[in-house]
């Protein structure tokens, strides 16, 4: 059971550590996930984001290590921190894309290969393809080079 408070009260104190002012932290559900989402509100976004989110990742992993402190590994804390809407708006990127090359896909019966991802980004594009028809995902590659491949399975007995 994910302590939402605790974990609430370890991203504040180390906001002030780190001298960001920020206006709330509220707790939501991820739709996707089921995991809490805990969202920063603040002026030093830039600051906490990072180039393409590095910063937060980074911030992400820290709290989840704290929070995670004396657990087994596998009692390790699930959730996601998010700065100003920034993984929001990042997961409906994902979910355009994720549609957008799954019609491609579909359209020109080929495999598309996506750029390397976090391992956070492909779950979203796994999880929003999911039971789409003609579509299976998988990913590919190691570390930094994992990607999703999105392909195109042509449904055999279709008119069954």
């Amino acid at each position: 059971m994910i302590d939402t408070a605790k974990i609430k009260l370890i991203i504040e104190e180390m906001l002030r550590l780190m001298k960001i002012d920020f206006d709330v932290v509220e707790i939501l559900e991820n739709q996707y996930t089921s995991s809490p989402r805990f969202a920063i509100k603040t002026n030093d976004s830039a600051l906490l984001i990072g180039t393409r989110g590095a910063n937060l990742m980074a911030f992400n992993h820290l709290v989840k290590k704290i929070a995670s402190a004396g657990k087994e590994e596998d009692d390790s804390v699930k959730f996601f921190i998010d700065v100003n809407n920034y993984q929001e708006k990042l997961e409906e990127e994902l979910k355009n894309k994720a549609k957008i090359m799954s019609d491609r896909a579909k359209s020109f019966k080929v495999d598309i290969e996506l750029d390397p991802m976090s391992s956070y980004e492909r779950m979203i594009i796994h999880s929003c393809l999911q039971g789409v028809p003609d579509i299976k995902t998988e990913s590919k590659g190691e570390g930094r080079e994992r990607r999703v491949v999105i392909k195109y399975i042509e449904q055999e007995n279709q008119n069954l």
